[in-house]
């Protein structure tokens, strides 16, 4: 049994750091809405309450029950989570007469195992408009800041030998979980290890064992049909499951026309080497023909989409016995997000399989749905996958289709592959590949006029893209250094026919998106 921590968000901008920074200390834990009724269950070994962007005095609130979640197991309030607490406990939470935002110092008042170990005077960072102004009877503070009386507390233990003494009850003002709180992990993990009792035994090596393991029961003898794109996520999953049931996993890879140069004879050969049942399939010309006249982004996204699951629906029916779809799907596409402002924007539409399953009538299998990017990397490297690939930027569905700005031809993806080639190929020469999050090269709707030799041409324009990120929902551009952006731009320009000016795209995200389309 894999213990496990709860986190309950109230909706939160932090709360999957929270659960990071869990994960970080070798514990299981998962993301719920407040709203989720916690049933009984011996393996849950604590529950962390989330920051809110609501105050607490609001009519419209979110509210759990603190007295009867410390019933079953000990309990971290972390910002709203702690005003909660205090409130609902009798506590006097109100508006601040200033807001709190950014660093503060804390000062611990006593010794306490949560937080152990801590320097006298560390930073903290605090995000609040409320303030705990007076602590329920029963409470006691455990740290204050210079701007407010309670920054950490905690619920006086009642007398051991009581059959109704709680579970530990805890709460932080600050978040320990950001990057700017600079001993907030090591609170995090004393919550975790002195106050929850966990083993810190969630590794990679375990996580591998335990999945391979539910994999052969929940399959057994059953066939099992998947996409793989040469991405990280779709190789790990593969890599699991077949694991499991060898070859009884049918592998799917469609060349679409739009893949980095040369990638898909390197993946699939690197596939045959992790001994993967895999089918190549070259339907380049295909996709070339849907796409043709085609200019607008969305329209070009739904043309791949669609073809893609025509041609992996045609292989998966000729398959005898497939009643399983193996996906890639990471946990941050399964969290049921707290919608606190109504429903998000569709900025674009992706291309995945997630709409195979109606279609087809088949079962999930998705073995990598509880966990993050940075795990899904360590099990891969775990797996003995080659780092080359674990380690590969994010690269879109529609591939180098959303980087051809117009329409997408067969010599532009030519031209295209060429000048991505060799910026990739650079930033691994320079060791700058592992400094940025996605790079890539966008091939522009431009011809200009330039000067080789005596001959003047007019060639297209390709931009150049670098972005350092955490998760790619903000990015800053990468500051390349000027001599090796120089080195990219001559020698694109020297190897590749049909191109005669490179640009270095300097926007950041937001306003821009990492992508072009």
């Amino acid at each position: 049994m894999t213990e496990k921590i709860i986190i309950l968000d109230f909706g939160s901008q932090y709360t999957q750091l929270i659960a990071r920074a869990v994960r970080e200390a070798n514990v299981y834990c998962e993301i719920l809405p407040f709203s989720k009724k916690i049933q009984h269950d011996p393996s849950i070994k604590g529950i962390i309450l989330s920051g809110s962007p609501f105050s607490v005095n609001d009519p419209n609130a979110p509210e759990v029950n603190v007295t009867e979640l410390i019933e079953q197991t000990p309990v971290l309030g972390v910002c709203y989570g702690a005003q909660l607490t205090a409130k609902q406990f009798g506590g006097r939470v109100e508006r601040s007469s200033k807001r709190e935002y950014g660093r503060a110092i804390l000062h611990p008042q006593q010794e306490d195992s949560l937080l152990k170990g801590l320097t006298p005077a560390s930073q903290v960072w605090m995000s609040h408009g409320d303030s705990i102004l007076e602590l329920p009877a029963g409470f006691e503070v455990l740290a204050t800041t210079d701007s407010i009386p309670v920054a950490a507390f905690r619920m006086i233990p009642a007398n051991e030998e009581s059959p109704s003494t709680p579970n530990p009850l805890y709460g932080l003002q600050f978040h320990p979980e950001v990057y700017h709180s600079i001993e907030g992990k090591k609170i995090l993990r004393n919550f975790l290890v002195n106050i929850c009792g966990c083993s810190q035994d969630w590794t990679p090596a375990h996580f591998i064992t335990d999945t391979v393991e539910a994999l052969k029961k929940k399959i057994g003898n059953e066939q099992v049909v998947m996409a793989i794109s040469g991405g990280v996520d779709s190789t790990v999953a593969a890599t699991l499951i077949s694991r499991a049931i060898g070859d009884n996993l049918h592998c799917i890879f469609v060349d679409n026309g739009v893949l980095r140069k040369d990638e898909f004879e390197t993946v699939l050969a690197t596939y045959k080497q992790l001994g993967l049942n895999v089918k190549g399939i070259d339907a380049k010309k295909e996709f070339y023909k849907k796409l043709k006249g085609k200019t607008d982004p969305e329209k070009k996204r739904k043309a791949i989409g669609k073809l893609f699951i025509d041609i992996f629906q045609q292989e998966a029916k000729s398959i005898k016995g497939v009643s399983l779809l193996g996906q890639g799907t990471i946990y941050p596409d399964v969290i049921e997000s707290v919608s606190v402002h109504g429903p998000s924007v569709t900025i674009k539409s992706h291309h995945n399989v997630g709409g195979l399953p109606k279609k087809m009538h088949l079962g999930l299998v998705e073995p990598l749905r509880f966990l993050f990017k940075d795990e899904v990397r360590k099990v891969g490297l775990e797996l003995g996958i080659p780092e080359d690939l674990i380690a590969r930027h994010p690269f879109p569905g529609p591939g180098l289709a959303i980087r051809i700005l117009g329409e997408v031809t067969e010599e532009k993806v030519h031209l295209l592959q060429q000048a991505d080639d060799i910026y990739v190929k650079a930033l691994k020469a320079h060791k700058l590949y592992a400094t940025v999050w996605q790079a890539g090269a966008i091939l522009l709707p431009v011809r200009s006029v330039g000067v080789m030799g005596d001959e003047r041409t007019y060639e297209f324009t390709v931009a150049l893209r670098a972005v350092t990120s955490v998760d790619g929902m903000t990015a800053d551009w990468a500051h390349l250094p000027y001599d090796f952006l120089a080195h990219v731009s001559n020698d694109i320009i020297n190897s590749v026919r049909g191109i005669n000016r490179v640009v270095y795209d300097i926007s950041s995200k937001p306003p821009a998106t990492i992508e072009w389309e």
